[in-house]
């Protein structure tokens, strides 16, 4: 997982944004699904990360859409 900045998602147009959003969510998705399986988290912080990063590119794809 690439950790994205605000400044590299505002460079992305709409169709890579959403791209990235479901890869993203795919990638959240797995690591809750294997956290729940083994009883403990692995990595927290890295789940951390994924639900800001997609709170981000969720924020950023209704500023752009509202901009048109």
């Amino acid at each position: 997982m690439v950790i994205l900045r605000s400044k590299e998602i505002r460079e992305m147009e709409i169709d890579e944004l959403q791209n990235k959003l479901e890869e993203l969510q795919a990638e959240h998705a797995n690591n809750i699904s294997k956290s729940a399986a083994a009883g403990i988290y692995e990595n927290p912080g890295k789940i951390k990360e994924l639900k800001r990063t997609i709170a981000r590119v969720k924020t950023i794809i209704n500023e752009k859409n509202k901009e048109n």
